[in-house]
């Protein structure tokens, strides 16, 4: 099972998984359905908390783009100095991402040149 399959299965059988700010989980919901799928999710805990994590910063990244209209462009970079920088994104009102970069490659100006560059300025209303 993909990590995303252990939040959205789950809760679709009504077991819902919440991370902290602090970054511990809680699960609610259906008791059947939490005995049925807090094994799985326990297995698999760094890879779900990531997914959550991941849906967390998706939606940081949508607010800002919500939020400052003017932008077209954003990134949320989790920690640059890890092994893997972690960088969500978004362009516009057209695409969000997430991306793992080798930290000896990051560098966010450049990302987002890129970015821009291969947009080619279409999306700058968006």
């Amino acid at each position: 099972m993909i990590p995303a399959d252990c939040i959205k299965r789950p809760t679709e059988e009504g077991f819902l998984l919440a991370i902290s700010g602090s970054g511990s989980t809680s699960a609610r919901g259906d008791k059947a359905a939490i005995d049925r799928w807090q094994p799985a999710t326990r297995r698999r805990k760094g890879a779900t908390i990531f997914e959550l994590l991941l849906g967390r910063w998706r939606v940081k990244v949508l607010a800002m783009l919500r939020d400052n209209p003017g932008i077209c462009y954003t990134l949320e970079v989790v920690d640059a100095n890890t092994d893997f920088a972690v960088v969500s994104g978004g362009i516009g009102n057209v695409a969000i991402f997430e991306m793992n970069i080798p930290q000896a490659y990051y560098h966010a100006i450049t990302l987002l040149e890129l970015i821009e560059k291969l947009a080619g300025g279409q999306h700058a209303n968006a």
